[in-house]
């Protein structure tokens, strides 16, 4: 089984990734010893995801993937975009978060409520190259917070057409049309 490393220890991510990866051996770059900090410094997720994944390969010599993802609100000037994990502090929960993003859309018609999950997948190899692939899901954010699957903005991503937030979904529903599984899927091909 071939192992890879993703470089990041967000428990959540990484067992959604394992869960659409399979017949891959996937480690955090915890698990790989790996103790680098990684300024996230780009603009783009792609410039985001590159400097992860290069950075962790170059400190291992292996195949590594790194993901940068995030929530854009277009009745927000596409915020918190490539800031999702650190808006509002990096310490900031979720629930705050989601709930700041509810207060400042509060009396926003659904019709102009639209959003999207972005993610950028990076594999970065061991001789130099990397290849990017992105991905995104439409949908909407919700009145109010509803459902306990996913993580991070799951509770307010309405999907008008399933009539549910990606919290809502199970994880095999989620997998199969969510950003990053689309993602990870284009990356495999390459793998």
């Amino acid at each position: 089984m071939k192992r890879i490393i993703l470089a990041s220890n967000n428990k959540d991510k990484i067992k959604e990734v394992k869960e659409i990866l399979t017949g891959y051996d996937i480690i955090s770059i915890k698990e790989a010893g790996v103790n680098v900090d990684v300024e996230e410094n780009g603009t783009t997720f792609e410039e985001n995801a590159i400097i992860k994944a290069k950075t962790v390969m170059e400190a291992t010599g292996s195949l590594v993937l790194a993901d940068d993802s995030g929530l854009e609100v277009d009745y927000l000037n596409k915020e918190p975009g490539v800031y999702s994990a650190r808006y509002m502090g990096e310490n900031t929960s979720y629930r705050i978060k989601n709930q700041i993003i509810l207060d400042r859309l509060h009396g926003v018609p659904d019709i102009v409520r639209s959003a999207r999950f972005v993610c950028v997948i990076a594999a970065a190899f061991p001789d130099g190259r990397v290849e990017t692939r992105r991905a995104t899901i439409e949908g909407r954010i919700a009145q109010e917070p509803a459902g306990e699957n996913g993580f991070g903005y799951d509770p307010i991503f309405y999907l008008p057409e399933k009539g549910k937030t990606t919290a809502q979904l199970s994880a095999e529903e989620k997998n199969e049309i969510s950003h990053r599984g689309k993602a990870l899927r284009q990356i495999k091909e390459i793998l």
